[in-house]
């Protein structure tokens, strides 16, 4: 028995001292001043196969050997689970706790879906926050760590959609109108000396803040919410990086800040030595620019209206070196500055049995010159939901490796698709058919600033893939839901993305001189996977 006990992992202990403090504090409701806990949480298991890269292989020069891009399994399990537990005093105070255990692929010990299943490092604290109202007052305020997401319309938000730290208040001036404030903090305190401090700078400069004001509007048939936000941008705050090589972006889970904050472009040709992230600047802080206005119209039942315009915009925070067409004497001086703007649209019309509709958007892009910076919209950590293939449009969790699964900003595209949603011939059975076109707006000419020939294809975890003018995607959708019991439901999803990458715009850059940056064999995307969610 103690050979057993001895190879007990940090899982269970983690668990049991969730389970004890739980227990503990549902204690207390017998006390005079009960607490009311109320818990909930979230089951996906799910078995899907598919390949989400665009490119099979590819070569570094013309003269080196053919490379395989990856060898990851077609196949694969995957499981998740949210759990939350809800501590209510009254209507006017409350606090929440919620962890997530995974994801867990079946198999893989790391995370802790091999025999024994004994990893303790997929427990992760997902939110942590209190709820409370301002005595004699409709101001109410939440604190913590929380889920936010800006206002949006048709699409989802292409800025912020993630856990962040921070601080939330509303008031209602009267039932159509209302006032929402909010400051999150999503990085500080990251940056250290081994990132190259050229003294004990440990903490400094290195905290991004974000304050914004709405004013959600709802009258019969209309609601819109005009909002803005500020963000203060400390000159070290995308410095904090897992290891001395400033040449990676700087990713958190949620966000890959280095690509989608600064004026930087996915498979960039920096001269050696030149950081990616932002270093050499006077500046102790930069300012940042967010505006929205997202608009809904049901005025013309069983029609629904959603337009949704956004502008986003980020100081220069530094600059950078980058090469031209493989030539180590052609050096560019490139702006960290961003600036852009998004316009997205929705219209449905519903019916007893299906609701069509059709779907646009279109985004500001590069215009060839890097020394002016980047004409894409800047975001913290987009969320779009137009598509499930390249967005999120379904569950947002896929049951396999699926590098196609981009934190869609749309930054740098346009589109238009046509969808057919919830279409039921039998209870508790509907489906939803999408198919969508991707653009590109970036300038072909800032091809030859780039490194390799499948360079389009470093965005992933930040804005996508690079499209420019000449590229294209076509995603197709179909997601079938079926409602087995209440709180179960059999989820399957197929896609299918149809590869339009113009090779030859990209075979025009070049990374080593005459031999060129190399080529690609490009090749389509397509995933199916069935999940189980069971939901209480």
């Amino acid at each position: 028995m103690r050979e057993i006990l001895k190879t007990q992992s940090g899982l269970w202990k983690k668990c049991g001292t969730l389970f004890i403090a739980a227990t503990l504090l549902i204690g207390l409701s017998e006390s005079p001043q009960a607490i009311d806990f109320k818990v909930s949480g979230e089951w996906l298991v799910g078995f899907g196969a598919g390949t989400g890269n665009l490119y099979s292989h590819f070569r570094e020069s013309k003269s080196a050997p053919r490379e395989k891009v990856d060898s990851h399994d077609v196949f694969e399990a995957n499981q998740r689970l949210r759990l939350q537990l809800e501590a209510v005093a009254s209507e006017s105070l409350s606090g929440t706790f919620a962890v997530e255990i995974g994801d867990q692929r079946w198999g893989m010990a790391e995370q802790g879906g091999a025999l024994g299943a004994d990893s303790s490092d997929v427990i992760k604290v997902k939110n942590a926050y209190i709820d409370w109202m301002l005595p004699e007052t409709a101001l109410q305020l939440r604190m913590g760590i929380q889920g936010m997401a800006l206002p949006n319309a048709a699409g989802g938000s292409a800025i912020l959609d993630a856990d962040v730290a921070g601080i939330v208040a509303n008031y209602r001036f009267s039932e159509n109108v209302g006032l929402t404030a909010l400051w999150a903090r999503p990085v500080n305190d990251n940056f250290t000396t081994a990132y190259g401090a050229k003294r004990d700078q440990q903490g400094y400069l290195d905290n991004m803040d974000l304050f914004a004001l709405s004013l959600p509007m709802t009258f019969e048939g209309i609601e819109a919410t005009p909002w803005i936000m500020y963000g203060m941008l400390g000159r070290n705050s995308l410095r904090g990086l897992d290891t001395a090589d400033e040449t990676e972006p700087w990713e958190t889970s949620d966000g890959m800040l280095g690509l989608t904050v600064p004026g930087l472009t996915p498979g960039f040709n920096f001269l050696h030595g030149s950081p990616l992230t932002t270093s050499t600047t006077s500046k102790t802080y930069g300012s940042m620019f967010w505006a929205g206005l997202p608009m809904t119209f049901t005025l013309w039942d069983p029609w629904n209206i959603e337009i949704d315009l956004n502008y986003g915009f980020v100081e220069e925070m530094g600059r950078f070196d980058i090469v031209k067409r493989g030539n180590e004497h052609d050096i560019a001086r490139g702006s960290t500055e961003r600036q852009g703007w998004l316009v997205k649209a929705l219209v449905e019309y519903k019916t007893d049995w299906v609701t069509p509709g059709i779907f646009g958007w279109y985004s500001s892009g590069d215009d060839g010159n890097i020394k002016n910076g980047s004409e894409r919209m800047p975001s913290i950590a987009g969320a779009g939901n137009f598509t499930s293939f390249i967005g999120d449009g379904n569950l947002a969790w896929g049951s396999f490796d699926d590098s196609c699964d981009w934190a869609m900003t749309y930054s740098g595209t346009w589109g238009i698709g046509l969808q057919l949603k919830d279409m039921s011939f039998i209870e508790d059975l509907s489906h939803t058919f999408r198919v969508a076109y991707w653009g590109g707006t970036n300038s072909p000419s800032m091809v030859k600033y780039m490194e390799h020939a499948y360079s389009w294809s470093e965005g992933y975890g930040g804005d996508g893939p690079y499209l420019t003018t000449n590229d294209g995607l076509l995603e197709f959708n179909l997601v079938n839901q079926w409602q087995i019991y209440e709180n179960l439901e059999a989820n399957l999803e197929l896609g299918y993305v149809v590869n339009m990458i113009d090779k030859d715009t990209w075979v025009k850059s070049g990374y080593y001189g005459g031999d060129g940056n190399g080529k690609f064999e490009k090749q389509d995307a397509w995933k199916a996977q069935l999940t189980f969610a069971y939901t209480f």
